[in-house]
């Protein structure tokens, strides 16, 4: 009996022992679970407790975060190649600024355009209302047996050889009326038709020979001198070489301007009424 009894106690005890043994241990692991926690965040309300946000995960991803890595500060961010901020515009080759203009050609300002050249229009021929008299501001000239238009032998071509022919003649009128059909008189003065060109009659009528010019004029479209003469001088208006009043006379102010227009042309100097000049003021 008393054995069963010792028995009894040490079992109790033993029993005991344990029983402490193991409050012990699960003392000491509570420590180490706390502190293996410890970096848990508290869980927000309305999520279920036991998942706590791992600090270590992005919301919404699965890899770690890189979070011990800093976001690029210190490392300057490339937002793309650049607009050419740090480049400078072409400010040093500005759009024809710095380049000066060749004042040297000039785009034919100064120089009259030909009327009748190939781009040129043609001059209409008008008919004027010209003076019947002879003008007192213009002389005539004077009758010189067998004279010659001076400068005409250096003109060259067919255009040119009623010119270097011409010679002053003087006739009456039976002479002239046996050798030319047509005889008109203008200003005073009466002239002849030969070949295209209108010629001073000379002695057809002594008392009526005013002749501003003495020499060929270049006829055309059936005109006489008189309204050829105004024509040439309405287009070398148009053009600015004759200030003058349209007259159908070929006195010195006329002459000078056909002969400015003729050197400006490249054309022989006759300061006269010739098929050239008047082809090139689109007459002709």
């Amino acid at each position: 009996m008393r054995t069963l009894l010792v028995l009894i106690c040490s079992l109790a005890l033993a029993s005991f022992a344990l029983s402490a043994e193991e409050g012990k241990g699960k003392k000491k692991e509570e420590p180490k679970k706390k502190a293996a926690h410890a970096g848990q965040v508290s869980q927000p309300a309305g999520k279920g407790p036991g998942k706590p946000t791992a600090v270590g995960h992005p919301a919404g991803g699965h890899g770690p975060s890189e979070a011990g890595k800093p976001s690029e500060v210190g490392k300057a961010k490339i937002t793309g190649k650049p607009t050419g901020a740090g480049k400078p515009t072409t400010v040093g080759k500005p759009s024809g600024v710095g380049k000066a203009k060749i004042a040297g050609k000039p785009t034919g300002a100064g120089k009259p355009a030909v009327a009748g050249g190939p781009a040129g229009k043609k001059f209409q021929a008008q008919h004027f209302n010209l003076p019947s008299k002879p003008s007192a501001t213009i002389t005539s000239t004077k009758f010189q047996a067998n004279r010659r238009i001076q400068g005409s032998q250096s003109w060259q071509g067919s255009n040119y050889t009623v010119f270097r022919n011409y010679t002053s003649q003087w006739h009456d009128r039976t002479w002239w009326s046996s050798h030319y059909s047509r005889i008109v008189f203008v200003f005073g003065g009466w002239y002849y038709w030969d070949a295209d060109y209108w010629y001073p009659a000379w002695g057809y009528d002594p008392g009526y020979s005013y002749y501003p010019y003495d020499g060929p004029i270049y006829g055309y479209h059936n005109l006489p001198p008189d309204q050829v003469i105004a024509n040439a001088q309405a287009a070398l208006q148009q053009q600015g070489y004759y200030r003058g009043q349209v007259d159908g006379l070929l006195g010195p102010l006329t002459r000078a301007a056909v002969a400015d227009y003729q050197r400006d042309h490249g054309l022989y100097i006759t300061s006269a009424i010739d098929r050239p000049t008047l082809s090139s003021l689109g007459l002709a």
